[in-house]
């Protein structure tokens, strides 16, 4: 029979004819025969199985083993076990090499074996058997085999686990299996092969996961020697992301343990564990696995538990944006999402890992809103919220921020309590110490050319402040020129500090020494503070320690060029008078005998306090109607006589020429509402064209809603009159009680820098809080600024055109240019962020420009709103615009300019300061500095070289350790750059459901 079936199979009939006969064949063999007759028809059909060269001759020799089995099981159980015991060598051949009987290599000897042995688990040797099969697939795992070879093991094993080995063989094979899993590739990208792998991995995890329900006591040690593979820095193959169908099966009630034992394992050095959870954040690719999230973002926290912060920033950094990616693809955006928030929610010292994200966010929401799933709909949500914890945590960044504010506008937002909670509950340390030494390494100097100054812990506001002020041009000349031995301490560690920032090549410093010296006693260590607040301390206690004797300011001295009356006047102020210091006269009127008191006071910063809401104004936000501003009466007294020599003066229009006409009021160049008439006192108020001034083009953009503020609002808030009354009645001296009065005050001398605090923090008695007004304040880039004159110089003002005057009215009009805007970012003084827009205000006089007592503008640029504006962010700095800073809070409604600084513009008032200072650095060019100060530049330029070098050779050393990234899985720059419809953002073939596979991570 054997014989005939040989021939049948081997025959060149057509296969109907073939199908018959092998048919007939078959029934006849359940039919009793001798034991040689089985025997020859068993060799036969194991050929046909093992080495037959097409599918029909293997199914042929499936389906008599098969008959044989059912119907001669006696002769089976011997023709099988004989061939396993006797034959053992040629059962090794099987086993090791693959072959057949004959020699032949054969990819079918397992499947030869399950067949088999589903025959003979009665018979007495069956023990034997699974002894034999225990040894034998243990030596085949350890071979490598591929992971079709590895899944027949497992099917294998799984349908007759009586094979499984066991005892200490049972851990060894299971460590072998996984190393098996490491070195599994999937060789194509086509989906079919791709099913084909995924389903051969889900077989052999399978197997492990069997396992370790019946032995526990196998997972420990197959984590270990799982973690052994992903730590491994030699050169070799990088392990499969397949690895990551193993985790899922280990049970989450030993997470915490496992991590703990991980992370403080002093054996494992940090490159090898960065290199592991390197590895394992890739798993997030893996399709199919659970719980993966869940074990990466433990590592991460048991990495910060035990301060291993350098290891989490680096694979941050490294990371995120393939992560990122990977919410492209909804099969694994849930798991890539969970990772990514906590990444960006525990990296909260440094905006780093955020502004990698930034380019790419755009797209990706374009991306998910065009899926339209549920899947997208959610993760959209929560990356809203993800980024909006982000723009809390690291505010001052508009001109990056708005392109991804846009994107996600119609998103919700959350409310602070959310985001703090998130922050809170995923930060790596509360003791932000902890972290200072890993505040960003910035690689180079900013593009602009400026420096950056460390946050040393919530230190932004004193940044923003020295920022502010180093960029006060004049004020920042005068430090550095100061001489050596100056005993002004606090002012010698400002020039220091200043000298740094002009000369250093680090792209940031750190202000710590400035910081402990002008720290305000009753400011608390690592606390917000009000930059404001300091702001006066500072210059407080400089003008203080010059006062007492200790005076460094002598540049002014020297000049040959100043009258004895200007040094008289200029060298008995401090350098903070002369830079920041104005004066103004406050008077107080009785209404009943209409005496009038005056009181004069110097100043270096006006707080303006906002109008009640029934002091808005309504028209023009920029100049204001002249019969609501300045000192003004309320109610005119019964004898109108009793008005001449008072600085009172009725409500009424004012008429050219008019004695009584009212004070100037404040005034922007160019931010006239259309159609408005112009004011008679603001109409060629200064000496500049209209027609012409660039800032008149600004005009539209620049001004504001109807309804909200300008800074000239405020200032004609702060000068107009205050009625006391009731419990704020006066006492006047000529009455001799109490009355109800008025209180007006005028600015008689105006500072050469004009700093104005819009005081935005209010105690609300309700929540026994202070709370923040987050109105928008329009800024103007240029100000008009009423300052009260001597009548003997009126005529001399008007004379001299430069400074204009209303005839007769006591007051001019000082011109003033925005040079700094320090934003705060955040509802409450007790929270939130600084940052500071800055740009270079100057005036020079050229060599052998005429002279005329005022110094001119070097060009037009000095008088365009497009010059140069820079964003100080504590170590970014970055190029920005007058545009940026005029609409920052329309973008971020809680960041709102507080803290204005304005340039005096060359004229009567101030030309002999400006004429001095012009005069002081024609001669002396650039500020020299003291050999002390430029030697310790120099050789903390050299240290940072050094340190660079160090750090360039430490990194290379680094990167040459981690192996290389398997080029078959997908990463974020090829996603990027795929051509496709939504922006190089899509799946490269389009797949948008969540079962598809295309372009997928393989």
């Amino acid at each position: 029979m054997d014989k005939i079936l040989e021939a049948v199979v081997m025959s060149s009939y057509p296969n109907n004819v073939k199908q018959g006969l092998v048919r007939r064949v078959i029934e006849a063999a359940k039919q009793p025969m001798d034991s040689e007759q089985c025997w020859s028809m068993l060799e036969l059909s194991t050929k046909l199985y093992l080495t037959g060269d097409t599918k029909y001759k293997r199914e042929i020799g499936k389906e008599v083993l098969e008959v044989y089995g059912h119907y001669h099981p006696e002769e089976f159980e011997e023709f099988f076990n004989v061939r396993f015991l006797l034959g053992l060598a040629c059962l090794l051949s099987l086993l090791q090499e693959g072959c057949g009987p004959l020699g032949k290599r054969s990819h079918y000897v397992l499947d030869y074996i399950q067949l088999g042995l589903q025959f003979v688990l009665e018979s007495p040797s069956a023990n034997s058997i699974f002894s034999l099969l225990r040894i034998e697939v243990l030596r085949k795992v350890c071979e490598r085999p591929s992971p079709k070879q590895c899944a027949k093991i497992s099917k294998l094993l799984t349908q007759h686990p009586q094979c499984i080995p066991t005892g200490k063989h049972q851990v060894l094979f299971c460590q072998q299996l996984i190393r098996c899993i490491g070195q599994f590739q999937c060789v194509s990208e086509g989906e079919e092969d791709i099913m084909e792998f995924l389903e051969q991995v889900n077989k052999v995890s399978g197997l492990l996961q069997r396992i370790w329900r019946t032995q526990t006591s196998a997972i420990l040690p197959s984590l270990k020697e799982l973690f052994t593979i992903i730590s491994s820095t030699e050169e070799q193959e990088v392990p499969s992301n397949a690895l990551a169908s193993v985790v899922q099966f280990v049970p989450l009630e030993l997470m915490d343990g496992v991590i703990r034992n991980l992370t403080n394992d002093d054996s494992i050095t940090d490159v090898q564990m960065m290199t592991a959870i390197g590895r394992m954040i890739d798993w997030v690719s893996w399709p199919l696995g659970k719980n993966i999230d869940k074990w990466i973002i433990a590592l991460l926290k048991g990495l910060a538990a035990v301060k291993k912060f350098s290891i989490l920033i680096e694979v941050t950094l490294s990371k995120i944006e393939k992560v990122f990616s990977k919410l492209l693809y909804p099969i694994v955006r849930e798991g890539a999402l969970s990772v990514l928030q906590y990444m960006l929610l525990s990296f909260q010292h440094s905006h780093e890992a955020f502004h990698l994200l930034l380019p790419h966010i755009p797209r990706l929401v374009a991306t998910l809103k065009k899926e339209d799933s549920n899947s997208a709909t959610s993760s959209l949500e929560q990356l809203a919220e993800l980024v909006h914890c982000m723009f809390f945590r690291f505010s001052g960044f508009p001109d990056l921020y708005e392109p991804v504010l846009e994107a996600i506008k119609a998103l919700p937002i959350p409310n602070e309590d959310r985001i703090k909670h998130l922050l809170g509950q995923n930060a790596w340390t509360s003791q932000k110490n902890e972290l200072a030494c890993f505040y960003p390494r910035l690689a180079s100097k900013s593009e602009t050319g400026k420096i950056g100054l460390i946050n040393l812990g919530n230190t932004c506001y004193m940044n923003s402040i020295i920022q502010s002020l180093f960029m006060a041009s004049d004020f920042r000349h005068s430090v550095l020129n100061l001489t050596e031995g100056n005993s002004q301490p606090l002012m010698t560690k400002l020039q220091w500090l200043f000298a740094f920032l002009e000369h250093s090549q680090r792209p940031a410093i750190s202000p710590e020494s400035f910081l402990s010296a002008s720290w305000p006693p009753w400011f608390t260590p690592g606390a917000q503070q009000d930059c404001s607040e300091y702001l006066k301390y500072l210059l407080d206690r400089l003008h203080e320690e010059e006062k007492t004797g200790k005076r460094i300011y002598q540049k002014l001295k020297e000049s040959s060029l100043m009258s004895q009356a200007v040094e008289h006047h200029y060298l008995n102020k401090t350098l903070i008078e002369k830079m920041f210091g104005g004066k103004m006269m406050t008077k107080i009127r009785c209404l009943k005998c209409l005496n009038v008191s005056s009181r004069e006071e110097a100043f270096t910063d006006l707080s303006l306090a906002f109008p009640p809401p029934d002091r808005r104004m309504h028209g023009s936000t920029s100049v204001l109607p002249v019969e609501e501003i300045g000192p003004q009466f309320i109610e005119p007294p019964e004898n109108p006589s009793q008005l001449t020599g008072s600085p009172w003066i009725q409500r009424k229009a004012p008429v050219a020429g008019d004695p009584a006409a009212p004070p100037m009021p404040v005034e922007t160049l160019g931010f006239q509402e259309p159609g408005e008439a112009a004011n008679p006192l603001s109409g060629d108020a200064v000496d500049v064209d209209s027609t012409k001034d660039p800032l008149l083009a600004f005009g539209e953009q620049a001004r504001a809603a109807k309804d909200s503020r300008s800074v000239p609002d405020l200032i004609n808030y702060f000068l107009s009159p205050e009625r006391l009354t009731a419990e704020n009645k006066y006492h006047c001296e000529k009455c001799a009680s109490l009355q109800d009065a008025e209180k007006v005050a005028e600015l008689t001398e105006g500072p050469h820098y004009l700093i104005l605090t819009l005081l935005r923090f209010s105690f609300d008695p309700r929540t026994m809080k202070r709370k923040k007004i987050l109105d928008n304040v329009s800024i103007p880039v240029v100000l008009k600024l009423p300052v009260l004159v001597a009548p003997d110089e009126t005529e001399e003002v008007c004379r001299r055109g430069k400074d204009r005057a209303a005839p007769g009215s006591g007051f001019m009009s000082v011109m003033y240019d925005l040079c700094s805007v320090v934003v705060h970012s955040g509802i409450s003084s007790e929270s939130g962020h600084y940052y500071c827009y800055s740009r270079e205000c100057t005036d020079t006089v050229p060599h052998g420009q005429p002279r005329d007592g005022v110094p001119k503008p070097a060009s037009d640029k000095q008088l365009d709103f497009e010059i140069q504006w820079y964003l100080f962010n504590d170590t970014r700095v970055s190029f920005s615009s007058f545009e940026s800073v005029s609409n920052v809070t329309s973008f971020f409604p809680k960041d709102t300019a507080y803290v204005l600084f304005y340039r005096q513009r060359p004229g009567r008032q101030s030309c002999l300061l400006h004429e001095a200072l012009a005069e002081a650095g024609r001669l002396h060019g650039e500020p020299s500095l003291h050999k002390d100060l430029m030697e310790a530049i120099s050789k903390d330029n050299i240290l940072y070289l050094q340190e660079q070098e160090k750090e360039a050779r430490n990194r290379a050393a680094y990167i040459s350790a981690l192996p290389k990234s398997p080029l078959w899985w997908r990463d974020f720059d090829r996603d990027k750059d795929d051509d496709s419809s939504s922006g190089g953002c899509s799946p490269a073939a389009g797949g948008g459901g969540s079962g598809s596979f295309h372009g997928l991570v393989f």
